[in-house]
């Protein structure tokens, strides 16, 4: 009789799950500043990143941190930072200045309501700085958004791969609901990133026997920036045609569905069986990469759909690229700011509305 595979879980919070996911993608170099709903994870990592002899550094502020990021970065090493919404925000210029000169690093946000100082509960109100560049200039970064804390550590592996493979930042978009929420998780260091990596040859680690390298982000000779970003853009285009993640659920034979990503996803769950147990064949599109947003999957998800609820923790903002995938589609909306969360009773109302 073939012996069973022994399978260790471990009790974890989701923001110590993605800080140990880091540790086994071969994390090296963590810079953070603290705020609230992501400490775990920063406390988590100043006790790992010790045990592994790799870097860690609290840093005097999250400008420091992620200019840090930036310098660990270019030496070659996989480095990440790691944050709440007002402290992504302050870290946007140096995620800019990742993209520019094609540096991997893996940004972890914890989002928290807002704007401004906003309160330390559950959020998804910087899907728009998440998806849309947040700083300045032409520039995206992948975005990858974890439902449960098994996913969040496969993400936050995938993000390591990402980085490396396309010389970019890529961004971990949980919430405080992920963040601090604790599971039952199976620890692995599996990545599913199936493409080789290529060789850091670009990286700033000595040159003895090598020509000098140069990484930048300045650009003054004629026409010389905008080949920089001609090439950029095609990058985006490769990104956008492969790195389209995302999971359904009963929506083979749905005739309603539901959108929704993250811990709100988990509560669309219960809603769809619900409706379904009522005899209305609701299913769930989930988005598990948030750019590039995955709509040929909706496209293809919804093609005999009658009728779509998207459903966020804000006013409404991956709702646009809903509505940018199926302009012709009834789309309603469920959402709620500043913490609040829409609850089960709640969506299959707005769901049940005008059927």
């Amino acid at each position: 009789m073939a012996k069973r595979k022994k399978i260790t879980k471990v009790l974890i919070s989701g923001n110590e799950a993605m800080g140990e996911a880091a540790i086994r993608a071969g994390c090296k170099f963590y810079a953070g500043y603290p705020i609230t709903p992501q400490n775990e994870l920063t406390a988590y990592m100043a006790k790992r990143m010790r045990q592994g002899k790799r870097s860690f550094v609290q840093a005097e502020s999250e400008l420091a941190a992620i200019n840090m990021v930036f310098g660990a970065s270019a030496s070659g090493v996989r480095a990440m930072t790691s944050s709440s919404s007002p402290g992504i925000s302050l870290k946007q210029e140096g995620i800019s200045y990742l993209a520019g000169c094609q540096l991997p690093a893996v940004i972890i946000n914890v989002m928290r309501g807002g704007p401004g100082l906003g309160n330390i509960a559950s959020s998804q109100s910087d899907y728009f700085q998440a998806t849309r560049g947040g700083g300045h200039g032409d520039y995206y970064t992948p975005v990858l958004a974890p439902w449960s804390l098994e996913e969040a550590m496969r993400l936050v592996i995938l993000a390591f791969d990402l980085a490396d493979y396309y010389r970019n930042p890529v961004l971990i978009l949980a919430d405080a609901i992920i963040g601090q929420m604790m599971e039952p998780v199976e620890l692995s260091s599996k990545s599913v990133f199936k493409k080789k990596l290529p060789k850091k040859s670009w990286a700033l680690n000595g040159a003895k026997k090598r020509p000098a390298n140069a990484v930048m982000s300045l650009f003054l000779k004629e026409r010389a920036l905008e080949e920089h970003n001609e090439k950029l853009g095609k990058k985006w285009d490769k990104i956008r045609k492969n790195e389209q993640r995302f999971s359904v659920y009963k929506a083979k034979d749905a005739k309603y569905l539901i959108v929704a990503y993250g811990s709100q996803a988990r509560i669309a769950i219960e809603t769809i069986d619900i409706l379904r147990k009522q005899n209305i064949k609701v299913g769930l599109f989930r988005p598990i990469s948030l750019w590039p947003y995955p709509e040929k999957g909706l496209k293809d998800v919804a093609k005999g759909v009658k009728k779509i609820l998207v459903v966020e923790q804000s006013l409404g903002q991956m709702i646009e690229d809903v509505r940018l995938a199926l302009p012709n589609k009834e789309i309603n909306f469920l959402g709620k700011a500043g913490g609040g969360i829409p609850q089960v009773k709640e969506m299959a109302r707005a769901m049940k509305k005008n059927l």
